[in-house]
């Protein structure tokens, strides 16, 4: 009889996060689901009707979706060194140094600031015109276009001398010529990307390659994440390390490298592994501030994520339907690459 009572007592408690579950999440998510199968849009001219998988069908014979999840894939090759980075500073902030605390404080700021404000600040960073960022670059490039001009102008001369090797080669002269003309990226307004991905269409492209839209957002990224929450829980996994085994390695002669590579490192194994996990989702779910107040999803779509193609389906054409398909195949995308993640990356793992 008590343990019924007790049993009654808690659902009555739970009773209210399970009605705000049910009509703010799993509703909201069934309906998508029943509206991935209709043709809903909110354009009235529009009939409503039940249309099966043909949403599912237009979506994957569209060029704009593979587009971007090229996109979405593209944006998340900074979580590596996110990561990697996050461990860097963990493992110096776990030292006992003077001032460690403000420095912890001072590496999480940004995390703090996340948000519209930090994205407009970053987008007048990368002003081509004004921005600090060109403006440092034009600085550090001003000796190198001073040296390619020097050695230009000498080797056109075709004396004899330092500079006589430069003036019988065939490719010198125009590689220094581009080094003269070096200019810093136009970032958020340039179409160019470190693998020449072609802006309108899926390939590849020469012409487009270089530093642009794609790069500098994930340059910004990586400089948020690196002290972010990925900070504090490699820390945390670095606090509950047994103090005896790092005693162990340094009777055994290990130095620090060799006590990061046989004590921290596989310690610190399961933090790396839910540290990638949720990277790996907030990745493919990820984009959308970026596009929405940085480069409204340009230049020619080349930040526009899946989830920001969500949005404009959805808010902005008003295609309810198609939409909730779209949003139906980003789910089952991050559904099975965590299955992927959990079934193979736990192997690893020393629990």
């Amino acid at each position: 009889m008590k343990q019924r009572s007790d049993l009654r007592v808690a659902l009555f408690f739970l009773i209210p996060n399970f009605v705000g579950f049910s009509v703010f999440m799993l509703g909201p998510v069934m309906f998508s689901l029943g509206a991935s199968f209709t043709n809903w849009n909110l354009v009235k001219s529009v009939p409503f009707r039940f249309v099966g998988l043909e949403n599912f069908g237009t979506l994957f014979q569209s060029q704009d979706f593979w587009l971007y999840s090229i996109n979405t894939l593209y944006f998340m090759l900074g979580m590596p060194v996110a990561i990697a980075g996050s461990l860097f500073l963990a493992v110096l902030l776990s030292q006992r140094l003077r001032g460690v605390v403000l420095y912890r404080t001072l590496f999480y700021l940004p995390s703090f600031t996340a948000g519209v404000a930090l994205l407009i600040l970053w987008k007048a960073l990368y002003n081509p015109s004004f921005g600090p960022i060109n403006e440092l670059l034009n600085v550090l490039l001003e000796p190198v276009r001073a040296f390619a001009d020097a050695v230009s102008a000498a080797a056109l001369l075709r004396e004899r001398g330092p500079f006589g090797w430069i003036a019988a080669s065939g490719d010198a002269l125009p590689f220094l010529a581009g080094l003269a003309e070096a200019q810093p990226p136009e970032w958020l307004a340039s179409t160019r990307n470190l693998f020449a991905l072609r802006p309108n269409a899926v390939g590849v492209d020469a012409a487009q390659w270089g530093l642009g839209a794609r790069d500098a957002i994930i340059f910004m990224g990586v400089w948020t994440a690196v002290g972010g929450g990925n900070m504090l829980l490699y820390l945390a996994g670095i606090s509950n390390i047994a103090p005896e085994l790092y005693e162990a390695a340094e009777i055994d002669g290990a130095g620090r490298w060799a006590k990061f590579r046989h004590v921290t490192w596989p310690q610190l194994a399961p933090t790396t592994f839910f540290i990638v996990i949720m990277s790996f989702i907030a990745g493919l779910q990820g984009g959308f501030e970026q596009a929405r107040v940085m480069t409204l999803g340009g230049p020619a779509g080349t930040t526009t994520t899946l989830a920001y193609y969500i949005y404009i389906k959805a808010f902005e054409e008003f295609q309810i339907g198609y939409a909730s398909a779209v949003a139906w195949v980003l789910f089952s995308i991050v559904f099975a690459i965590t299955l992927v993640n959990w079934r193979f990356g736990s192997r690893y793992v020393n629990y």
